[in-house]
């Protein structure tokens, strides 16, 4: 069974509404698809219907971007459906984060002589939670950088003049949150984390982390083996995905292009409740 277990729409920073993301998936015979945008369940209704429509088993997920000593890192929850209002008023409120981010962002290109008005970035968001992503799009389209990859290798990625850093959430918190939505957490891309990872992970399994994403376009094949070696040590699930958001990033892979084990999909779908 071919499983994409992350990816991303245009209810985040992807180029592709969540019913087209849907229809690719099927597409490219992907059976079973985790939409994991960015801090938002906003498509998930829209992805859930497709699915239902197309014959792909749609998980609803999240990927929520949280701040710790290894710098930017990023927690995947799947079968996200928080029953509680305080959870969803949680959930809602990383996107006050983002935006507060994109504005510093911006400001932070003003000082370096590039001017990108807000507004550019909200039209390239449109209904969308704001991104690194779509300010890049905006400096393309006024001109200020060639292509978006230019736009984070120059400004945007991490250690760059115009990043700013997520606040708000460690990557503990973001566990804990996603168990209280009802759902399971796992560690997304690990090996693109910087410094010793041990604490981190130390850190993650005393709230009881489920699993780490091994399997990932930008990973090396021995990073693949130590953290499947670790998820089989400590009894974790073992995930995978492409990171998908329409293609335009370095590194960027095709929905579905990450072959996941059958058995750890299996162990996947047990644990999120897939039959």
């Amino acid at each position: 069974m071919l499983a994409e277990l992350h990816c991303h729409t245009n209810a985040s920073d992807g180029l592709y509404a969540p019913s087209e993301v849907v229809r690719l998936a099927q597409a490219r015979g992907v059976a079973l698809l985790a939409i994991t945008d960015h801090d938002t369940l906003a498509g998930h209704a829209e992805a859930l219907a497709a699915g239902a429509a197309l014959g792909v088993r749609v998980i609803p997920g999240i990927e929520i971007s949280t701040l710790s000593p290894q710098g930017e890192v990023h927690v995947l929850g799947y079968n996200v459906n928080p029953k509680e209002e305080a959870v969803r008023q949680r959930i809602a409120a990383l996107q006050d984060v983002r935006v507060a981010r994109a504005r510093r962002i911006l400001e932070k290109l003003a000082a370096l002589g590039l001017h990108v008005p807000f507004e550019a970035v909200l039209a390239q968001a449109g209904d969308g939670v704001i991104g690194r992503p779509h300010v890049a799009r905006a400096m393309v389209q006024l001109g200020l950088v060639p292509d978006v990859q230019t736009a984070f290798d120059r400004y945007l990625a991490e250690g760059k003049p115009a990043f700013v850093p997520h606040e708000g959430l460690t990557p503990a918190d973001a566990v804990q949150l996603i168990h209280a939505a009802g759902g399971v957490a796992v560690l997304a891309h690990p090996g693109l984390y910087q410094g010793d990872l041990e604490p981190l992970l130390s850190d993650l399994l005393a709230v009881a982390l489920d699993g780490i994403e091994a399997y990932y376009p930008l990973h090396t094949a021995e990073q693949t083996q130590r953290f499947v070696r670790f998820a089989r040590q400590n009894n974790l699930l073992v995930t995978g995905g492409s990171d998908f958001h329409g293609g335009e990033l370095a590194g960027a892979m095709l929905l579905g292009s990450v072959a996941l084990p059958e058995a750890d999909v299996r162990a996947f779908m047990a644990r999120v409740g897939v039959g």
